[in-house]
């Protein structure tokens, strides 16, 4: 990779004094930025610092306002709807673009797909399409559908039709959000063969370990601002942290307040079989963070489903406050005070084309009926409330929630999740995609919850907000629970072991605290 501090080298990409307004409402403030052939450089910021309309402008998606872009070191106007990447310049959206009823081959080579005498070459297509998934060590048949890929296996097909495009810059929008540690280490490994190839990668990631360990140079955002632009050997996790926030975060975690021991179990789960899982039994109790870890496709999400109703289960019994119940539906379980917040927030949890206030009210609109009829006036004083204890910033409530932050998006759906007032809060990781400053927010919510007397389960990837925020930690493997961890046995290193089967132990004594 070029050293960061290497200036001898011409940048092949390049933003100077760039501006961007929509409407009458900036977003980004005269910043200047460039990337070097063989580097990767990182752009962080906390969501709505304006690093999505950057890369989109730095992609032909969207022309800035003012200020100018220079490819080759020649200004240039990008052409508009994806036709830069004719010219080298590829970008991986954050959300996933594939056409969900075409094949993996097709969809790599969509829009520039190979013939022969006339004719569609699929054999060629889908030989090209094995190769550079084999490059990214992704066994993934080439004449699978997209529809039958699990959302990780997507994102891998997403990166293969970038690499497969024959990228001078490659711009990636949060492109680990979605994988497993090995399958991130095994795109680092791709990213680091093409920059020594010469190609110029942009890096947007909220996981602050990422850009240490990948960028070269970072570039910092705040309110559309450019903060600064620094050799990644000249910063450390904190200090990128404290640039992109303004402020310290030396409080990530809020202190762990231990939750009574002799406190009554609201949620008892026993042997609980569904489609991926089997055999699962714990407890939960009011006022407890009970943490849910284990590698991508362990069964994390399979348990919460089964237990809301989402998912059928085949077996075992679900108690809530000693009563048994069977959830069939999600309605059900939100009557009886058990709430889940999808992991997925575009795809299930939010209606992105329709404002704050049906998407808050959606599971509770029964309870704005006034005789008969939707109360709006009650719609807009529960979002007053929730914009309030959430925080949720928007320039106005009738704004679709696809043009919030990813931040914004998934307070609001906190507040959704809340707003059935449940006893039983099950969160599906509820900081993907979102920054440090909102992650903090986000912590100290679900640590008053449970100060509160809710119980909660925080089901996450990150085995740091798995340690900072829960008083057990459940670890699961291949469908079934490998452990139950308390105390000063929460460690990275020990979740690792019994998430990767290198240690198993009976659990059924530590089912409750």
């Amino acid at each position: 990779m070029v050293d960061a501090q290497e200036t001898s080298v011409a940048p092949i990409l390049s933003a100077h004094r760039v501006s961007k307004s929509f409407g009458e409402i900036p977003v980004l403030f005269s910043i200047d930025f460039d990337v070097r052939p063989g580097e990767v450089h990182a752009i962080i910021g906390e969501n709505g610092a304006g690093k999505s309309t950057l890369i989109k402008i730095l992609s032909g998606i969207e022309q800035p306002t003012s200020g100018s872009i220079a490819f080759d070191g020649q200004t240039v106007e990008l052409p508009p709807d994806g036709k830069a990447e004719a010219m080298g310049i590829v970008l991986i959206h954050q959300e996933l673009n594939l056409a969900e009823h075409l094949t993996v081959a097709d969809s790599i080579f969509l829009g520039r797909e190979l013939k022969r005498f006339g004719f569609l070459d699929t054999g060629e297509m889908r030989r090209r399409a094995r190769a550079v998934m084999e490059t990214l060590h992704v066994s993934v048949d080439p004449d699978a559908r997209i529809n039958t890929l699990s959302v990780a296996d997507k994102q891998m097909v997403e990166i293969a039709k970038a690499i497969s495009r024959d990228a001078r810059v490659l711009i990636m929008d949060e492109p680990t959000a979605v994988l497993s540690v090995s399958e991130t280490q095994t795109l680092f490994e791709q990213i680091k063969r093409l920059t020594a190839r010469g190609v110029a990668v942009v890096f947007i990631s909220h996981k602050l370990d990422e850009i240490m360990e990948l960028a070269n140079r970072v570039t910092v955002l705040r309110d559309g601002q450019l903060i600064a632009t620094v050799g990644t050997q000249a910063l450390t996790p904190d200090s990128i942290a404290q640039m992109m926030v303004g402020r310290e975060l030396s409080n990530l975690y809020p202190p762990k307040h231990e939750p009574n021991v002799d406190a009554p179990v609201v949620l008892r789960v026993r042997n609980l079989d569904a489609a991926t899982v089997k055999n699962i039994s714990f407890d939960l109790r009011k006022g407890e963070i009970l943490g849910f870890a284990g590698l991508i496709g362990s069964g994390r999400t399979a348990v919460a489903e089964a237990v809301v109703g989402l998912a059928q289960k085949s077996a075992g019994e679900v108690t809530l406050n000693g009563e048994p119940v069977n959830f069939t539906r999600v309605a059900q379980s939100v009557d009886a005070g058990v709430a889940y917040m999808t992991k997925d927030r575009k795809g299930k949890g939010l209606l992105l084309n329709m404002g704050l206030r049906p998407n808050l009210t959606l599971l509770t609109l029964k309870n704005h009926l006034r005789a008969g009829f939707l109360d709006t006036s009650s719609e807009d004083r529960a979002l007053e409330r929730a914009v309030r204890r959430f925080d949720i910033r928007a320039r106005d409530a009738s704004v679709a929630v696809g043009r919030l932050s990813g931040g914004n998006q998934q307070k609001l759906m906190l507040g959704k999740t809340m707003e059935s007032d449940p006893d039983i809060i099950i969160m599906d990781e509820p900081t993907r995609g979102i920054d440090v400053g909102t992650k903090q927010q986000i912590y100290h919510i679900i640590a008053a919850l449970a100060a509160e007397g809710k119980a909660v389960i925080v089901i996450s990837s990150e085995l740091q907000e798995v340690i900072g925020l829960s008083h057990r930690v459940v670890v699961m493997r291949t469908g079934r629970i490998a452990g139950v961890l308390e105390g000063a046995e929460i460690t990275e290193e020990e979740i690792m072991r019994y998430a990767a089967g290198i240690k198993q132990s009976g659990h059924d004594e530590r089912i409750s605290a």
